[in-house]
């Protein structure tokens, strides 16, 4: 086998994961379903996973560092800092809109825990691209200069909590823009003077 249709394989073998993980759940997927429909044998696909626990978390870390690129071609554009902030939130918005299920089915069956350390690095990792956006915002005179850790913590946050609420209710839909826009420009009126809070 070439390293090309090992690759290969390895995709397909994720992407039927993912149909099978959205559509049964973790506990009741199984690898025999999931070479099925990856159009592998079952000794085909232990080539590449040994058990379902371990093709789960290649899943999860495949998807965050696809997440991970995304946004670092994002954050690398030429684009002024407002749009590179609204362009990184929306990859993020419609990450959650398009994974919702497997989303549900994480939170449901494995908990938060589960691989929390690559989540935390990811995090960890996201931050500091939204802290390369302030920053530029802030040398270019678009954003007001802040405290661009404490603010990118805000801002990741309200990501983490924007796509599980999406994920947990069909009925909650924010976009990209009016999010952006909540945290460029709050809730005070144009015309009103900043408010510090004591």
């Amino acid at each position: 086998m070439n390293r090309r249709s090992g690759i290969e394989s390895r995709k397909r073998i994720l992407d039927a994961a993912m149909q099978v993980f959205s559509r049964q759940g973790f506990a009741k997927a199984n690898i025999r379903e999931i070479a099925k429909v990856a159009g592998i044998s079952v000794g085909g696909l232990y080539l590449y996973f040994k058990n379902k626990e371990e093709l789960y978390l290649s899943f999860i870390k495949d998807g965050m560092n696809d997440m991970m690129q995304k946004t670092e071609i994002i954050v690398e554009s030429h684009q002024s800092p407002t749009r590179t902030l609204y362009d990184f939130l929306k990859v993020h918005i419609d990450s959650a809109i398009k994974h919702r299920e497997l989303i549900l089915v994480h939170i449901r069956e494995l908990g938060f825990t589960f691989a929390l350390e690559h989540k935390r690095q990811y995090m960890r990792n996201q931050r500091k691209l939204v802290e390369k956006i302030i920053d530029k915002g802030i040398r270019t005179g678009e954003f007001r200069r802040c405290n661009m850790k404490e603010t990118a913590r805000i801002i990741m946050g309200t990501v983490r909590g924007v796509m599980l609420s999406m994920a947990m209710d069909k009925d909650v839909i924010v976009t990209a823009r009016r999010l952006t826009e909540l945290l460029l420009n709050g809730l005070l009126r144009s015309d009103k003077q900043s408010v510090e809070v004591h």
